[in-house]
């Protein structure tokens, strides 16, 4: 069963088309990321979503509900939690979560949460008094309080320390374990990779790659062979293989879609030669490099391959 269902979704401003015709599900359980460089229509969709914006045209059901007209119902049965939110600089946490649990039906308790987003140490702390990734984890509590079905979370980890990411990746994972239900904003690759089981990526509005991160991640690149050119060889000496292979200087890489059958026949064909391939290496792209792709970007590093080979 399906927790969110978009069909067709438009937004415009002015003369601009954020959002064009987006579509996508994201089944009960589920947690789904939207990625997508600024401007992609992102913020916007999720807004809608959220009931936050209207939308010009296109289906919309979140939990059964319209977020347009779903009003208190609605939101009662959701958490957001923004990438920058306000809050009153001169509650204690555990005031403020107490105060946030108020606005809800069946809320957890706010010692439990403060406790499982990391911040028991500062429950009776101000809020004026805490560090930048302290308050992403207040967000996180606010957003927690009130036992949502469905979680939007918009960055959640920026201006975390490496450990701290590791908690909420890990806090994610339980609350996926729980039932609840996510849908994810970020920027980093690596946590949606990590964390999401299926992603959407936008770009100029429209949804250009839907699906779990490894079946993109093969779809889109396979896995790599890399090795250096054997001295007193060229290209035109290896043997045929089936993915593309592509020579920078000395340097070799094979894009494959079936790595055990090049890999084999580069071996076998050094090993009738009495020859080694050094730095020979096999790499499964990560979704970074998908992502750079569909997006039509290109790694820093990847440009000043690029830029010196031409």
């Amino acid at each position: 069963m399906s927790a969110v269902i978009v069909e067709g979704l438009r937004k415009r401003y002015g003369a601009v088309q954020a959002v064009d015709g987006v579509s996508f599900t994201v089944a009960r359980g589920e947690v789904f990321a939207l990625l997508g460089p600024n401007g992609a229509g992102k913020t916007t969709t999720v807004e809608i979503l959220e009931g936050h914006r209207s939308r010009d045209a296109g289906e919309v059901s979140v939990l059964g509900f319209d977020p347009a007209t779903g009003g208190r119902a609605y939101r009662e049965h959701i958490g957001i939690v923004l990438q920058e939110a306000g809050f009153e600089e001169e509650f204690s946490v555990f005031e403020l979560v107490r105060l946030y649990a108020g606005f809800y039906p069946n809320p957890r308790h706010p010692d439990e949460v403060v406790e499982q987003v990391g911040l028991k140490d500062k429950r009776d702390a101000r809020v004026r008094t805490l560090s930048g990734g302290q308050r992403r984890r207040l967000d996180l509590a606010l957003g927690l309080v009130g036992r949502p079905e469905l979680l939007f979370l918009d960055e959640p980890t920026t201006g975390f320390d490496p450990s701290a990411r590791h908690h909420a990746w890990q806090l994610i994972d339980g609350l996926r374990s729980s039932g609840t239900t996510i849908l994810l904003t970020t920027h980093y690759m690596d946590e949606a990779q990590h964390l999401a089981d299926r992603v959407a990526v936008l770009r100029e509005g429209r949804v250009v790659a839907c699906g779990a991160p490894g079946t993109l991640i093969a779809a889109e690149h396979g896995s790599v062979l890399s090795f250096r050119l054997p001295a007193g060889t060229t290209a035109a000496d290896l043997p045929p293989v089936t993915g593309r292979l592509e020579l920078r200087g000395t340097d070799v890489s094979v894009q494959t879609a079936q790595p055990l059958r090049d890999l084999h026949a580069l071996t076998g064909w050094a090993l009738q030669r009495g020859i080694e391939l050094t730095s020979l290496s096999l790499a499964r792209p990560s979704l970074e490099d998908v992502y750079l792709d569909l997006v039509g970007e290109t790694a820093p590093q990847q440009r000043a391959d690029r830029e010196a080979a031409s």
